[in-house]
């Protein structure tokens, strides 16, 4: 299976996540700001990014940003609480597979079976 780096600050979005892509046999790394998410992005390889906007350190589009730049085309998935226009303008400017409002992953996350398609 997949190793996908969760970067959430929120610790009950983060477990939700985490625990549903344990039960589907995927490998978790964690990271709960963006210093730590670019750390690990780098050097842990993950086969998928979900990386969260809002994050104490370093914002995730700055994240995102810092990864494309080290040359690495990990697909990221960014998450926003958020939901306005401009962070889905920024987000997909910023090379993302797709940018996804939290409460529809977290829906998601909370039906096993659900699947949020993502392109890229």
């Amino acid at each position: 299976m997949a190793r996908i780096l969760i970067a959430e600050d929120e610790p009950d979005m983060a477990m939700g996540l985490r625990d549903n892509l344990q039960f589907e046999g995927h490998e978790v790394i964690e990271a709960a700001d963006g210093e730590a998410a670019l750390k690990a992005a780098l050097e842990q390889r993950p086969d998928l990014i979900l990386l969260d906007i809002m994050m104490p350190k370093m914002d995730g589009l700055e994240v995102c940003r810092r990864v494309r730049q080290a040359g690495s085309r990990v697909p990221i998935v960014m998450l926003t609480a958020k939901g306005q226009e401009i962070d889905i303008v920024r987000g997909l400017a910023a090379k993302l597979a797709a940018v996804v409002p939290t409460p529809t992953l977290h829906s998601a996350a909370l039906h096993p079976g659900a699947v949020v398609v993502v392109a890229g």
